[in-house]
C-alpha cells in the first residue's frame, strides 16, 4: 500500500528518484556545518532529466524516494492546544519517504495509515510538532483530508527536566507499564492514578481536582489542555491516591485493606469484626494500600521502654507514671479493666472515669500515662478505640504469629517487671530496650 502510494507521488510530481549514496550525503551534512547552515538535502536529483533517472536505473543504482518540498512561502496549522502554528518551507529540504531498501520512513507510514483509517484528531506530545510539517505536505500531496491535531506539553520531572528512564517513563505506555508493574505494589489505585494523569496538563476550569473516570468522560475538553508542561508530583499523587481511598464504602475499604493484611502475613483472616474495626480507626492515617501495613503493625507493637528512654517520654516519666503503672496493674489483676473491655466502648468509658477519679486524674494527665502504658506509644489513634482492638486482637486469634502482636497480657507482664528506678540512669535503659523481644 505504501508502495503504491509513492507510485501516485512520483506520477504527480511531489516525489522524485534520489540516486546519492550515503558518502554523499555525508558530505553534504559536512559541508552544511562548515556554512553554519541545517543539514538540509542540496536537492542534487530534484531536476534531473528522464535520460539520467534511466541511465541510474539501468545500472542497479539503489535511490530512496524524496519528497519535493516547495522552497518558498510557509506551511500553516490550527493546533488545536497550541492555536495557529506556522513553518517557513525553506528550512526542510526534501526529505525521504521510501528508503533504498523499499521500506516506507515514520512519516510516510503515519499519514498513509491514519488517511486510510479516516482518523479525525491526531492528539500527541509537542515534540512531532517538527513531524507534522512533513505530514502536512504528505496530506496535501496526495489530497487526503487532513486530521486535526493537538500537540500536548511534555510530563516533566520535578526538577522541570523531561521525564526520562532514569524518572521511571518514558512514555505514555511505559506510564501504564510501569504503574501495572510498580505503583500497584506500591499501593496505588487504577482510579486515582487515572485521575491524577488526567490532571497533568488539564482542569475543567474549577478549583476541583478529584474525579472519577465517568466525571472525567464528561467534563474533558480539548480546549482545556495547557501548553505548558507538568510537573509529575509523587507527594500530589500521593495525596490523590488517599482522597480516592476515602471515597470508598467502607465495605469495600474494609475487604480491599483485610485482603491485603492477609496476603502480606499480619492477619490470618481478611474479613470479621477485628479487620472492619482496624480500618475503621486507622484509614484517615492511609493514602496508600501499603501504608495500611505500618499502621497495623504500629499498633500492634508495644515498644514500652524504647518510648520511657526518649527525651519525649521523661515527662511523662516524671509525671508519677511508675504510681500510674502500680494502679492500672491492679485494676488489671483483679478484672475490672478486662470487664470493663469486654462491654466495649461503654463499658471503657466508664472505668476511665472511674480510674481517673481514684487517681485524682483528668485530661492529659489521665490520658497520655494511660496511654504510654497501654500502647508503649506518646501518639496514635483515639486511645478508647486503639485498646478495645488491641483487647479485640488477644481473644480472636486474627493476627498471625509473624505479626509482632504484644497481647495485653504480656504488656501486663512487661510492666510488672519494669524497675522504674532504672530509668534514670541512660545505660540501663539502652541495655533494658535491647533485651526487649
Amino acid at each position: 500500500m505504501y508502495r503504491q502510494y509513492a507510485e501516485k507521488l512520483l506520477k504527480s510530481g511531489h516525489v522524485y528518484r534520489c540516486f546519492c549514496s550515503n558518502e554523499e550525503l555525508e558530505k553534504m551534512k559536512e559541508i552544511a556545518k562548515l556554512k553554519e547552515l541545517p543539514p538540509v538535502y542540496t536537492g542534487k536529483w530534484s531536476n534531473a532529466t528522464d535520460e539520467e533517472v534511466e541511465e541510474e536505473l539501468e545500472k542497479g543504482t539503489p535511490y530512496t524516494f524524496r519528497f519535493r518540498v516547495p522552497k518558498e512561502g510557509r506551511l500553516q496549522i490550527n493546533d488545536l492546544i497550541r492555536g495557529e502554528v506556522s513553518w517557513s518551507l525553506d528550512t526542510l529540504g526534501d526529505f525521504v519517504i521510501m528508503r533504498s531498501n523499499g521500506q516506507p520512513v515514520y512519516n510516510f507510514c503515519v499519514t498513509v495509515d491514519d488517511a486510510t483509517m479516516a482518523i479525525s484528531h491526531v492528539i500527541r506530545a509537542e515534540e512531532h510538532l517538527p513531524n507534522t510539517l512533513r505530514q502536512a505536505l504528505i496530506y496535501k500531496a496526495l489530497g487526503f483530508q487532513m486530521p486535526y491535531f493537538a500537540h500536548v506539553s511534555l510530563i516533566l520531572a520535578p526538577d522541570r527536566s523531561k521525564l526520562s528512564k532514569r524518572h521511571g517513563a518514558t512514555s505514555v505506555g511505559q506510564v501504564v507499564n510501569f504503574y501495572s508493574l510498580l505503583y500497584r505494589e506500591m499501593g496505588y489505585l487504577p482510579q486515582a492514578m487515572v485521575n491524577y494523569l488526567a490532571l497533568l496538563g488539564w482542569g475543567d476550569g474549577t478549583e476541583n481536582e478529584f474525579f472519577s473516570l465517568e466525571k472525567l468522560v464528561e467534563k474533558f475538553s480539548i480546549e482545556r489542555v495547557n501548553k505548558s508542561g507538568a510537573v509529575f508530583d509523587s507527594t500530589k499523587l500521593r495525596w490523590m491516591n488517599g482522597q480516592h481511598l476515602r471515597s470508598f464504602s467502607s465495605e469495600q475499604l474494609t475487604k480491599l485493606i483485610g485482603q491485603h493484611w492477609k496476603s502480606t502475613g499480619i492477619l490470618a483472616e481478611s474479613e470479621g469484626m477485628f479487620v472492619e474495626e482496624a480500618v475503621e480507626l486507622l484509614k484517615d492515617g492511609i493514602d496508600l494500600i501499603t501504608d495500611s501495613d505500618k499502621a497495623l503493625s504500629n499498633l500492634l507493637s508495644y515498644p514500652l521502654y524504647a518510648t520511657l528512654a526518649s527525651p519525649e517520654g521523661k515527662p511523662v516519666l516524671q509525671d508519677g507514671l511508675p504510681k500510674v503503672a502500680s494502679s492500672l496493674l491492679a485494676t488489671y489483676d483483679s478484672g475490672e479493666l478486662l470487664g470493663a473491655l469486654e462491654e466495649g466502648n461503654v463499658g471503657w468509658k466508664s472505668w476511665v472515669k472511674s480510674f481517673g477519679k481514684s487517681m485524682n486524674r483528668k485530661g492529659k494527665s489521665l490520658f497520655m500515662p494511660l496511654r504510654v502504658l497501654l500502647t508503649g506509644k506518646l501518639h496514635g489513634p483515639e486511645m478508647g478505640s486503639t485498646v478495645l482492638l488491641l483487647h479485640r486482637a488477644g481473644t480472636s486469634n486474627v493476627v498471625a504469629d509473624q505479626a509482632g502482636f504484644i497481647a495485653l497480657d504480656d504488656r501486663f507482664k512487661m510492666l510488672r517487671d519494669t524497675k522504674w528506678e532504672s530509668f534514670n540512669n541512660d545505660q540501663t535503659v539502652l541495655e533494658s530496650v535491647a533485651t526487649v523481644p
